[in-house]
């Protein structure tokens, strides 16, 4: 056992650097300007330094999102810091106990923010619900370690519960990054186009479709000829086409009624229609269609318009005119 004196709750000393002086992926003055702010509660803190890097970093930089990190070791009240204990009923492993966590989480949550319990028994993260988190002001994770939390954290605490795939990790910061990653992008003015994030895989409920850059031939492959026609409207319909081809075969399960019918209908439909739409109109009755037929057969012949040498000078003068 330590003697070392008891330790005060220090919410602030989660937010250090690798043992440095300086905040963990704190962002600058335009903090209090970030559309969305995401807590992380946390045994390991120093798991999300790679924020800091790339797309996610300038966007915290910029002040575009503010991520900062609560450590349930700081909410005890005991010299050990101790947050896990036996289970009850015996077995294998500690669990997280519930007064650390929700002493955290009440130092930053509101009555409007998602609480969010990263568990292998939650709902399936997907694009949607990344959609659905991104329209949120704040967001806190909770990563849960060991063999998992107090079901009253479940019960009484979290709003939400995610899974991000049905497999078991070690603890839940590998999913919290996966949902700020992908939260995050969908922010206003976090990657470089608007449009990125609604053509990529899962936007539409499809896969995105193949991409290619120069050069126009690599090793004997080509980029697509529609790719290179600068027709607009052609590259669009052959991304589509490829967007419903690519989940058909590898994400059967992405294919709605509707795009199985898109997906069937390779065109000739349309080409049907047209053509009805060109064929010659239905012949009138044959009893018409005779005295029709007569009529113009007893109708006079018209003259055949003189040469343009023989017509009078005052009709040449009328453009379009004949004599």
């Amino acid at each position: 056992m330590s003697d070392e004196p008891l330790q005060e709750p220090n919410p602030a000393a989660t937010k250090r650097a690798l043992g440095g002086d300086e905040p963990l992926l704190e962002p600058g003055p335009a903090e209090s300007r970030a559309p969305v702010r995401i807590d992380v509660v946390t045994l390991f803190p120093e798991m999300f330094a790679p924020l800091q890097h790339s797309i996610l970093g300038r966007a915290i930089e910029q002040g575009l999102l503010a991520v900062s990190y609560l450590n349930p070791r700081d909410f005890t009240a005991d010299r050990h810091r101790t947050v896990d204990d036996y289970p009850y009923g015996g077995g294998p492993g500690m669990v997280m106990k519930a007064e650390p966590i929700f002493l955290a989480v009440e130092s930053v949550a509101s009555p409007e923010s998602a609480i969010i319990l990263l568990s292998p028994a939650g709902r399936v993260f997907s694009q949607t619900v990344a959609a659905e988190l991104a329209a949120h002001d704040h967001l806190v994770l909770i990563c849960g370690h060991y063999e998992g939390v107090d079901e009253r954290v479940r019960e009484h605490l979290a709003t939400d519960e995610l899974s991000i795939g049905d497999y078991v990790l070690t603890g839940g910061e590998l999913a919290a990054m996966v949902v700020v990653d992908a939260v995050a992008r969908l922010l206003p003015g976090v990657l470089g186009h608007a449009e990125s994030a609604g053509d990529e895989s899962h936007s539409h409920g499809l896969l995105e479709y193949p991409q290619y850059t120069r050069p126009p031939t690599f090793r004997g492959w080509p980029v697509p000829d529609r790719l290179l026609s600068g027709h607009h409207a052609e590259i669009a319909k052959w991304r589509r086409r490829q967007s419903l081809e690519r989940t058909a075969a590898r994400r059967p399960d992405l294919m709605t009624p509707d795009l199985l019918a898109e997906l069937a209908d390779d065109g000739s439909k349309k080409r049907s229609r047209r053509r009805r739409s060109t064929a010659a109109p239905t012949p009138v009755a044959q009893g018409a269609d005779r005295e029709v037929g007569a009529a113009q057969d007893d109708a006079p012949v018209p003259d055949a318009p003189p040469p343009l040498d023989a017509r009078s000078p005052d009709s040449s003068s009328v453009p379009g005119s004949l004599a």
